[in-house]
């Protein structure tokens, strides 16, 4: 009875009005409900309109008696609502623009950005066959890391690294992390257990030899470089080829889009107030650090016997 409930709420949001009375519509109608009428051609209409799922329970001549009874409901309300003057309401105006607005948009994206997105399986299999560390199982990650404190002191290395320079170089002459630094910025094997879910994802995401951005965490500015991954089993073919598409789709679709604002703006004169801008409050995550359990590093003999002398 519950879910039934919600499906009725439903219709009322998802059906369109019935039409007015037409002296010129000569389609026999089905109800009358005030000065509105409600025709065999207006059910079916309203009918397809339903998920597939709801569809079915409005099958066969019972049901569509049982749907027409929802359609009137729905035509009360909508009649009283109008009688109570709630669409001369500012929110209801605002919402009522909105949608316009929104299906408008939807319309102009499915014609100029769908048609232009295809991906066929073609695609599909390319991708999976140039990427196939992106289906295996990451069991661990090697990575070196650059620390500083400031925006400014992470572009003055990302232009540095862009420049020629090695990441080994950059890393022994400019990190705060004193430890890999020595190393050249090496932080060694690390399990994704190990790895802060921020600085995990970008880990996952970037290839063998990659740099990332910067990532702020509370200890400062890290750029990494992945430089090995030990990987498990591979994917098979037929359990991501769905993922795959979705992400080839969504990809074709940002580049279109992307494409056909930047068209847009050369036809549209686009204005940002900047100070109106800046006195926007804007407040940004905490993030969390690199590593939240570091591997345990062996202690050299000397470190052992200095303890011993303690």
């Amino acid at each position: 009875m519950k879910r039934y409930l919600i499906i009725l709420l439903g219709l009322f949001l998802i059906l369109s009005c019935a039409k007015k009375e037409d002296a010129k519509t000569k389609t026999t109608y089905l109800a009358k409900v005030g000065n509105a009428t409600i025709t065999e051609a207006d059910l079916d209409r309203e009918l397809k309109s339903i998920p597939p799922f709801a569809q079915q329970l409005f099958a066969g001549s019972e049901g569509k008696q049982k749907f027409l009874e929802e359609l009137i409901k729905k035509e009360l309300l909508y009649q009283e609502a109008l009688k109570k003057g709630l669409d001369k309401d500012p929110e209801y105006k605002s919402r009522v623009e909105d949608f316009k607005k929104i299906t408008l948009v939807g319309k102009l994206l499915e014609k100029e950005i769908e048609a232009k997105s295809n991906v066929t399986m073609e695609d599909v299999q390319n991708y999976y066959n140039k990427n196939k560390d992106e289906f295996s199982e990451i069991k661990q990650i090697r990575m070196s890391q650059i620390l500083v404190k400031t925006d400014d002191e992470a572009q003055k290395i990302l232009d540095r690294l862009k420049k020629g320079e090695t990441f080994a170089t950059v890393a022994k002459s400019a990190s705060i992390d004193t430890n890999s630094a020595k190393n050249g910025g090496d932080l060694g094997y690390l399990s994704l257990q190990q790895i802060a879910p921020d600085i995990r994802n970008t880990a996952m995401r970037l290839k063998v030899g990659e740099i990332s951005n910067p990532i702020k965490t509370p200890s400062g500015i890290h750029i990494i470089m992945i430089t090995d991954k030990k990987l498990g089993k591979q994917a098979e073919f037929e359990k991501v080829k769905n993922a795959i598409f979705q992400r080839l789709t969504a990809q074709k679709q940002r580049e279109a889009f992307d494409n056909y604002i930047e068209n847009l703006k050369k036809n549209y004169k686009v204005e940002i107030n900047k100070e109106a801008l800046a006195k926007l409050s804007s407040t940004e995550p905490k993030e969390q650090g690199l590593i939240i359990n570091p591997p345990q590093q062996p202690q050299s003999k000397t470190q052992k016997s200095g303890e011993g002398k303690k």
